[in-house]
């Protein structure tokens, strides 16, 4: 993937994934009704009203990690939304699970990273919230945190596939998304085939 250190790329990460998630939400939304899901942690009793992509790209403003947290982040969302079938990402869910991603991200392959009260007011949440959905996180991913050079550049290359076709669910026939059913956050990678503004969140 085109360096991600270069000022002018994570945008379009950033966008992409951004991009991304809301269609995997909002067709969740539509497929996966409420009633039939997991509530969690993670659930709002509303819709956030900051868009997905304002919120991440205010993670991505304050946060001052490196940008390679955000690819990891992305596995991990990938990761959760496998080992969790019973919680589909969808519009009450998906901002908390960023927030809460870039965060264990950050502690996994930062080697300084700002506190969880710090998070908590990026995220729009209180910092007894971002701690309850780090646990809650860490248990859903069963705590899988490692993620293989190769894992992270597979991811890399889906993005950027992505990016260059612009379309983030079709572009890429070799490695879709789960679109043969309610859709997840699924690239469906597994590590064992490798080798083959602050605004608070309505509670």
């Amino acid at each position: 993937m085109a360096d991600l250190e270069n000022p002018q790329v994570m945008p379009k990460v950033i966008a992409f994934v951004a991009s991304l998630l809301q269609r995997v939400a909002g067709s969740n939304d539509l497929n996966r009704p409420l009633e039939t899901q997991k509530i969690s942690v993670f659930h709002g009793l509303t819709r956030p009203t900051i868009s997905i992509e304002s919120y991440l790209e205010r993670i991505f403003k304050y946060a001052n990690c490196s940008p390679s947290c955000f690819v990891v982040a992305y596995v991990y969302l990938d990761r959760f939304a496998q080992l969790q079938p019973l919680l589909p990402i969808n519009s009450f869910n998906v901002h908390r699970l960023l927030i809460t991603s870039v965060l264990v991200s950050v502690k996994f392959m930062d080697d300084m990273y700002y506190n969880n009260a710090f998070y908590a007011k990026v995220g729009g949440i209180s910092t007894r919230e971002m701690n309850l959905l780090e646990v809650d996180f860490l248990f859903g991913l069963g705590f899988q945190l490692n993620v293989t050079s190769t894992t992270f550049h597979t991811y890399c290359s889906y993005l950027q596939t992505g990016m260059l076709l612009g379309s983030p669910l079709h572009s890429v026939p070799s490695l879709p998304l789960n679109s043969g059913r309610p859709m997840k956050l699924h690239c469906c990678f597994n590590e064992d085939d490798e080798s083959t503004h602050q605004k608070q969140l309505t509670v």
